[in-house]
């Protein structure tokens, strides 16, 4: 759309774009690029091969405001989350073992407090107070 500024002419171009991946899709090389990459690029050309074609005189009026709906995170999310899970991965190091243990088996795997405490044959209230004071210690880490 942001190249052609027409719908009609940008769907054409989209499944000229879906054949082309289809009939290429062997040719992929994704030491090269990614596929998001790939299947960009083939759009991009697509759409400056088409945009050509209309002549020399041709051009296409800007789109300012364009909206395309895509559910993928954007990459600023996925980068905050990155620094998140690593910040998060550092204090859980700093933890002593057992809690550490106890805290992911807890919330990584959902197992229950009740459930976690019958399997290390502890109490219930002990289990709960490792992980009281460990996720008191994650809090003071990740506020650093």
């Amino acid at each position: 759309m942001r190249i052609l500024s027409d719908r009609e002419e940008s769907e054409d171009v989209l499944q000229e774009v879906y054949l082309t991946i289809w009939r290429r899709a062997d040719r992929f090389d994704a030491g090269r690029a990614s596929v998001m990459t790939w299947i960009s690029t083939i759009a991009r050309n697509r759409a400056i091969d088409r945009l050509r074609a209309r002549g020399p005189l041709a051009y296409a009026d800007q789109i300012d405001e364009i909206e395309i709906e895509d559910g993928a995170p954007r990459a600023e999310a996925l980068l905050e989350a990155s620094q998140d899970s690593a910040a998060l991965n550092h204090c859980l190091s700093e933890l002593d073992e057992r809690t550490a243990g106890v805290i992911r088996t807890a919330f990584y795997e959902g197992v229950t407090y009740e459930a976690l405490a019958k399997r290390l044959d502890t109490p219930l209230g002990t289990v709960k107070s490792w992980i009281r004071r460990g996720l008191l210690k994650l809090k003071g880490c990740l506020e650093r």
